[in-house]
């Protein structure tokens, strides 16, 4: 089986949990902790980091520093994972859902001023699966209306805008570090900003809002969602090969790209566009034939024993939102039709050229 995902860990990660456990700081109180965050918001032009036990946890503790709560809107992609949705349902709020560009698979940015209102709070950008999010139409949109900016970055790591970090834009950003992303602690995720406030509530809401000098006393209710050293220490290793990781990822799309290039039954990623250079997160793929679903194709490459993941099920299908009665009436077509014939490859850190070619070569054999 070729795997759709496998991290690379050959480089200091033995040594540095081999440090950890031989100090016997395994806990969220560790040194690594720190580094890793410093680390962090220094690759991406952040002041702050506050690491946290995973992606999901980043973006609740986000939004609730952010002070959004009942009744709120907040304006997001109805194409990304559903952690980000629920994030935003769990304070109270509303998430108001827009389309995607079926160029670049990320939110439609043309259709965010639309929808709009006097309960809008923010705009929570995701950048999907290798480009970003066209940002300086949503940080004009944002400024003209005074919202506030999440920027979920959690697919996004090395990658830039116009030359400026994915992860620096928003008011406050987040990244994850889930095993198959391009840095990765096994869980783990972090929230950035350059306000300092925001750090400190964000660092406050990880740790069950203790009281600074009254430990075990609680005005407001957080969570425990610390990260803990051994995760840290994974993460620092890995930002040692943040450059090498980054080339990785864009050869194997070079590869992909080189390989499936002239089939006709299949869409592939943009390579690039004026602001940025796709860094295949994922290498996904969407078939054009009406007759031929992602589903289809994904069974056929499971019987060659080639793993693959499906894109994600858009927000406005889920059957948990429309148990809650949730974006009832709406439609959202791009987000559709890429969940129907999208998914992805495989296209994690350790992949070969070898499997690569493999996969390639099963591939246009399906399709043909």
């Amino acid at each position: 089986m070729i795997p759709v995902n496998e991290p690379l860990l050959n480089g200091n990660e033995k040594k540095y949990l081999n440090k950890c456990i031989d100090t016997g700081w395994i806990s969220s109180e560790g040194p690594f902790i720190k580094k890793f965050e410093e680390e962090l918001a220094k690759k991406v032009n952040r002041k702050y980091g506050v690491a946290v036990c995973n992606g999901t946890a980043a973006l609740e503790i986000a939004i609730e520093a952010l002070g959004i709560g009942k009744d709120d809107e907040v304006i997001m992609p109805a194409f990304t994972i559903i952690s980000c949705a629920s994030a935003i349902i769990k304070v109270g709020a509303k998430p108001v859902l827009v389309d995607s560009n079926l160029q670049n698979w990320n939110m439609d940015v043309n259709q965010i001023e639309a929808k709009i209102t006097s309960k809008t709070k923010a705009i929570m950008v995701v950048h999907i699966y290798g480009l970003p999010v066209e940002m300086d139409a949503v940080l004009e949109i944002a400024k003209k209306h005074n919202l506030k900016i999440i920027e979920d970055a959690a697919e996004a790591h090395g990658q830039t805008y116009k030359g400026k970090p994915c992860g620096s834009f928003g008011d406050i950003s987040v990244f994850s570090f889930y095993p198959n992303k391009l840095i990765t602690t096994g869980e783990g995720g972090m929230v950035l900003t350059n306000d300092e406030k925001l750090a400190e509530r964000c660092k406050s809401l990880r740790n069950l809002c203790f009281m600074p000098t009254k430990r075990f006393v609680h005005e407001e209710l957080g969570w425990n969602m610390r990260m803990t050293n051994i995760q840290a220490a994974l993460g620092v290793a890995q930002l040692e090969r943040w450059d090498e990781f980054m080339a990785i990822k864009r050869k194997m799309g070079a590869l992909y790209t080189s390989l499936l290039k002239d089939e006709k039954g299949i869409s592939l990623p943009v390579e690039k566009t004026n602001y940025a250079e796709n860094i295949y997160w994922v290498f996904g793929i969407i078939s054009k034939k009406e007759n031929v679903t992602a589903e289809i194709l994904m069974k056929k490459l499971a019987e060659k024993e080639i793993a693959t993941r499906p894109f994600f099920y858009p927000m406005h299908l889920q059957p948990i939102f429309k148990k809650m009665n949730l974006f009832v009436g709406e439609t959202y077509p791009n987000a559709e039709k890429m969940y129907t014939y999208g998914f992805y490859l495989p296209s994690g850190m350790a992949l070969t050229a070898n499997q690569t070619q493999e996969v390639a070569k099963t591939l246009k054999e399906i399709l043909n």
